[in-house]
């Protein structure tokens, strides 16, 4: 996919889970599970043990459609390392424009982390595809839409605080997708090999953004 088609599926599909998985040999479940349930964009954080290595061995594997991407990006040179691996997304939790310019040179989505609306429109002005919102643990879906009224052209992705509950709240806020960690891929539930929990919480996800979508605006 070229970095415009990324970004059009990952607004098409409107999640993208976020692993932090501490066995990196249980990724595969996870994959086949929350795709069981329909979420096929997954962010793969640098906080996880191999995780570039991790994505360079299943990048290859995954399902038609699926997206695989590399979260809690700090440098340059962990970009370079990611894309080789095969992320077709590059995370961060902060807004380095270098890192920006670094996914560009490889025609790869940037997603930089910001939270005040200075940050967000710097983010964009600088060439981020999506800015994501973080930690959205602080405040929750009114600030998106606050944000969203003079910036409606910014392409905003909370990540932190998004739950199976609220996802279509942030939404109908104005997001074009969220990111979910532990609400959806259940670190309790990946321990236990009990994957099916991780598909059923895929689906109820789903079922939220869509319902969201298809919501008049301001009703749930």
């Amino acid at each position: 996919m070229t970095r415009f088609e990324v970004v059009q599926h990952i607004e098409t599909l409107g999640i993208v889970a976020v692993i932090r998985l501490q066995d990196p040999k249980r990724l595969r479940a996870v994959v086949d599970a929350i795709a069981a349930g329909g979420v096929r964009a997954l962010e793969v954080t640098m906080t996880v043990p191999r995780a570039i290595e991790m994505i360079a061995e299943i990048a290859p594997t995954l399902p038609k459609g699926f997206l695989i991407g590399a979260g809690t990006v700090l440098d340059k040179a962990t970009v370079t390392r990611a894309i080789n691996a095969g992320a077709q997304f590059i995370v961060s939790p902060v807004f380095r424009k270098e890192l920006i310019m670094a996914s560009h040179v490889r025609e790869i989505p940037a997603m930089p982390g910001c939270m005040t609306p200075t940050e967000i429109l710097d983010a964009w002005d600088a060439g981020a595809d999506v800015v994501k919102v973080f930690p959205a643990t602080t405040f929750g879906p009114g600030f998106l839409k606050d944000v969203m009224a003079p910036l409606p052209h910014v392409k905003l992705m909370p990540t932190g605080g998004v739950t199976l509950d609220n996802a279509g709240d942030w939404i109908r806020a104005g997001a074009v997708a969220v990111g979910v960690g532990s609400a959806l891929v259940d670190s309790a539930a990946i321990a236990a090999g009990r994957y099916e929990v991780i598909t059923d919480n895929a689906r109820r996800i789903v079922a939220s953004v869509a319902a969201a979508r298809k919501a008049p605006s301001g009703k749930a």
